[in-house]
């Protein structure tokens, strides 16, 4: 799926949360949507096969005719996501403890998988945003798990997550299932680069899904689920409005380029 950064007076709830993932490092990876040829993603997944070389494991594949390479440091530049050194996991109190200041009601004996329903809207959105737009998730609609946990955590303490290695290791994983899916197919069109192999031989398109007004509604409902009370971004989230610019930014939110 690909988010909308759009503040509109439809979604004045959630402008915050959308200015934060506006100056965000993932706000390339979020929002890019080529054109994707469903001939392509079909054809990459059904020759995909895993191969170590120099140290570096790669995913290699055939389209049309053309082999293909796509490793973690690909997905990186190609994503523009600039998190060579960023965080994969996090102690279990360290996380405990940031997501229970978002709201969430941490367990005596918390499993690593939690509720999006608990949390309040902003961070639902944030959360929501990660799974369906960047996560290689397999849990149901509502229960996310802890590599989520951690991306949400590292997002809203200014620290970066390696959302480059989740990418990665979710489609070895799918490499390696005997049932594969078709995921990823905005971000494989996008590494493929098929379009340097000249005229397109598949025409057949794959509608992107979008994100829509639809999302805020839904999230800003109080379901049955929410038993918790409305808590704010943390204060290193704030995106400061600066006189004269439409969204001043500071400096540890700037994009990267």
């Amino acid at each position: 799926m690909v988010t909308i950064l759009e503040k509109t007076k439809h979604n004045t709830d959630f402008h915050q949360i959308v200015d934060f993932l506006q100056a965000s490092h993932i706000r390339y990876a979020l929002t890019v949507s080529p054109t994707v040829y469903v001939s392509h993603i079909r054809q990459f997944w059904s020759t995909a096969r895993i191969e170590t070389a120099d140290g570096e494991t790669n995913i290699l594949a055939k389209i049309n005719g053309k082999q293909r390479t796509i490793s973690e440091s690909s997905i990186r530049r190609h994503l523009k996501l600039n998190d060579e050194e960023g965080i994969s996991t996090l102690p279990d109190n360290e996380l405990f403890e940031n997501l229970s200041l978002m709201g969430y009601n941490i367990l005596p004996n918390q499993r690593f998988s939690f509720q999006k329903g608990q949390f309040s809207c902003q961070w639902k959105f944030l959360i929501h945003t990660i799974m369906q737009c960047l996560s290689p998730k397999s849990t149901s609609f509502n229960e996310f798990s802890s590599n989520i946990a951690t991306a949400l955590v590292c997002l809203a303490t200014n620290r970066t997550y390696n959302f480059s290695k989740m990418i990665f290791d979710g489609m070895m994983r799918n490499v390696k299932s005997k049932g594969k899916f078709l995921m990823y197919p905005r971000f494989i069109e996008k590494l493929l680069k098929m379009s340097q192999f000249g005229t397109i031989k598949h025409f057949a398109i794959y509608p992107v899904p979008f994100q829509t007004q639809k999302v805020f509604t839904t999230l800003r409902v109080n379901n049955p689920s929410f038993f918790g009370t409305t808590v704010p971004l943390f204060d290193t989230m704030i995106v400061q409005q600066g006189e004269g610019s439409e969204n001043q930014l500071e400096p540890h939110h700037t994009p990267s380029t």
